[in-house]
């Protein structure tokens, strides 16, 4: 009797995806054969099953990886801008030859519904492209006059170095990718790290690479574990990080990182309010709620999982915010129709549940979702799911309003609107992080009143988005330095002033 394969898993079997149990690394131009035996698993969150590995690296690896790096370096960084620009524009056209198989990868390594990954080859593109608009800034001459006149000043913009990348697992297209192009427009080379969870659709990225000919050593991929990520860190041929991941591991990065005099970036955690004005249109709430609070399933660390209501329409909001979450659809992540996955592991849920716990703990009130989900079938039954939650009746002090969850959660808190929006404009930066935040209102010139005065470092009006060309990045426990933008460029290049009579 031939046994019924279950619909998930049959959809994945059929899949037919180019990596799953890989050995190697991409150091030098090359795909090289690991040294060392050590594997880590790679998990499909919706389904419970090790579908894929990689081989963890070491010091040997890490060597190699760095040198390449650091003999690529002066060929790379002494090329015009524009030629490396027009690397950037061919890595672009290639990675969008990918897209969809690098989406479906995507999806099976963190749970991110293919609704969204199949966006990430075009907006990875679109930052290539972005950055590469810029070389000019680079390469036109930078003179600056002395102010008390005879003499001037030629600034030049030299690479920074050798960039160590470091990547969570949410995003690991895209998070690698603000990255990779103003390095590489820069004129750096570099060595990638994704997360552990999410090794495999990278390579994707670096398929496209070699086909748009980046010369060897520019680009390295090396896979491991946290603790492979902190001897990158402290590589003396690094010469700067960049890392996105949580404010933990954050402050153990600046620690190292401010021990040895390197430059870093830090995109890190983030626990985001969206302040709803008297006067907000609820069809505007409604139609932007989910890519605004609870992208990717709750796992997105700009998203305002706060919500912020005036108690005058407190109730109303509690239910446009609970009939939004509740409509949207939970399942496999892979069917076209799915609006909310898994979370991303079987740890991640775990902190997620234990959150979910001390909401109803603290009194406050779930009014859609509050538990892990039940039901699911067709080889669903030991995926990582939690239903999208909304909790009504936050008060500040609560664990649910006070920490960055990751999860499908989002808190209702009150505010006194009888004096106007002072105490939601409190309530919204009494908070270690800043890193997102929204402003719903009918009245746009008082909503940019609001957005100004919330502490963060991005603030959206009635929608949040990324701007390729405006600086991202958080205030406080959410990071420093910023991404996207000249300011993200820079972030990258080590200016030399040189002075001369005139």
């Amino acid at each position: 009797m031939t046994a019924v394969i279950p619909a998930a898993l049959q959809r994945r079997e059929q899949l037919n995806l180019p990596y799953t149990h890989v050995d190697d690394f991409y150091i030098n131009g090359a795909w090289v054969t690991a040294t060392g035996e050590k594997r880590n698993p790679v998990v499909d969150p919706a389904t419970g099953q090790e579908w894929g590995s990689v081989p963890e690296a070491g010091q040997v690896e890490l060597d190699h990886a760095v040198g390449a790096a650091r003999e690529a370096l002066p060929g790379w960084g002494s090329l015009t801008a524009a030629d490396r620009a027009e690397y950037l524009v061919r890595i672009a056209e290639e990675i969008e030859k990918r897209a969809e198989v690098l989406a479906l990868t995507n999806t099976r390594e963190n749970g991110s519904p293919i609704s969204e990954t199949r966006g990430a080859a075009a907006n990875a593109a679109g930052i290539f492209r972005y950055f590469a608009t810029l070389a000019p800034f680079l390469d036109d001459p930078d003179i600056r006059p002395f102010p008390a006149g005879g003499a001037e000043s030629l600034v030049d913009k030299d690479p920074i170095g050798v960039c160590a990348l470091i990547a969570p697992w949410n995003f690991p297209i895209n998070l690698v990718v603000i990255k990779l192009a103003p390095a590489l427009l820069a004129g750096c080379s570099v060595v990638i790290k994704p997360a552990s969870p999410t090794p495999l659709s990278i390579r994707f990225i670096i398929e496209a690479v070699e086909a748009a000919g980046v010369p060897a050593g520019v680009i390295n991929l090396l896979t491991g574990s946290g603790r492979f990520g902190d001897a990158m860190v402290r590589h003396p041929g690094v010469n700067k990080v960049a890392f996105t991941g949580s404010t933990p591991v954050g402050r153990k990065i600046a620690s190292a990182c401010g021990e040895l005099l390197r430059p870093v970036t830090l995109e890190l955690g983030g626990k985001s309010s969206a302040i709803v004005l008297p006067d907000a249109d609820m069809s505007v709430l409604s139609a932007r709620l989910i890519r605004s609070c609870m992208r990717n399933t709750g796992q997105t660390c700009y998203i305002s999982t706060r919500i912020i209501a005036p108690a005058s329409r407190y109730e109303e909001v509690v239910q446009v915010v609970a009939d939004t979450i509740a409509a949207g659809r939970q399942g496999d992540p892979l069917d076209e129709d799915t609006i909310f996955g898994p979370v991303a592991t079987a740890s991640q849920y775990a902190t997620v549940m234990e959150y979910i716990e001390s909401g109803h703990a603290e009194g406050a009130r779930a009014v859609t979702g509050g538990a892990a989900t039940a039901g699911l079938t067709g080889g669903l039954e030991n995926g990582v799911f939690i239903e999208p939650t909304v909790f009504a009746d936050v008060t500040p002090d609560m664990r649910i309003a006070a920490e960055e969850i990751f999860g499908p959660v989002i808190s209702i808190l009150r505010y006194d609107d009888s004096a106007g929006v002072e105490e939601a404009i409190a309530i919204a930066n009494n908070t270690e992080f800043g890193l997102g935040g929204l402003v719903f209102g009918a009245d746009e010139d008082r909503a940019l009143d609001v957005a100004r005065r919330v502490d963060s470092g991005s603030v959206g009006i009635n929608f949040f988005g990324s701007n390729h060309s405006a600086p991202f990045g958080g205030r406080h426990d959410s990071g420093m330095g910023v991404e996207y933008g000249i300011e993200g460029l820079s972030a990258y290049l080590s200016y030399k002033s040189i002075h001369r009579m005139v």
